[in-house]
């Protein structure tokens, strides 16, 4: 019975998905001419997006949160440091960033970066960057800017094949802006 309870509370830790988020206040951007550089090229969330696809790998920290810095070090993280290493830069370079938390019926959460640019939303899902979703507009198609955090929601629900049950969006500085339960 012991072992059996011992199992069943490491499966929940381990099925949480992304558990510890980095809050971004206590950054300190370190002194590292080649990091400094990146940030500097990094100026919009469609190349942060595409340095995170190409240059970070998917490694669940359960326990661990790594800032920015450690993320571009060692390479690995998990959904919630992608999130917060392109919130980071994109704030760098003035962009109004948010981080949405989404929980699904199960105890799995995920997080996803947001970025305000172009008159709407756009996002970095783990590494994958979009900004906006497919649409048939007069024949063409198109990807038009998310105008809202529950279209967000969904879009990341779809494309999973997910059913969500509440999320949280918080601001840069972790205020919540908007909280939803279904």
């Amino acid at each position: 019975m012991k072992k059996l309870l011992i199992l069943l509370i490491l499966s929940i830790f381990l099925l949480s998905g992304c558990n510890v988020i980095y809050n971004l206040s206590n950054f300190v951007l370190p002194d590292n001419a080649e990091f400094l550089a990146l940030v500097q090229e990094l100026d919009t969330p469609q190349k942060i997006g595409d340095y995170m696809l190409k240059n970070f790998t998917y490694q669940l920290h359960t326990y661990y949160a790594p800032n920015p810095y450690q993320l571009w070090l060692t390479k690995n993280g998990d959904c919630n440091d992608f999130a917060t290493f392109g919130m980071f830069i994109a704030n760098y370079h003035g962009y109004e960033t948010y981080l949405i938390k989404i929980f699904d019926k199960t105890l799995i959460k995920h997080y996803i970066a947001v970025y305000l640019e172009n008159n709407g939303f756009s996002i970095t899902d783990n590494q994958d960057y979009f900004s906006g979703y497919p649409s048939i507009i007069d024949n063409q198609f198109c990807f038009p800017n998310f105008n809202s955090f529950e279209q967000i929601v969904k879009f990341d629900s779809l494309r999973k094949n997910k059913v969500w049950s509440k999320y949280i969006v918080y601001d840069y500085d972790m205020n919540i802006v908007e909280q939803i339960t279904k």
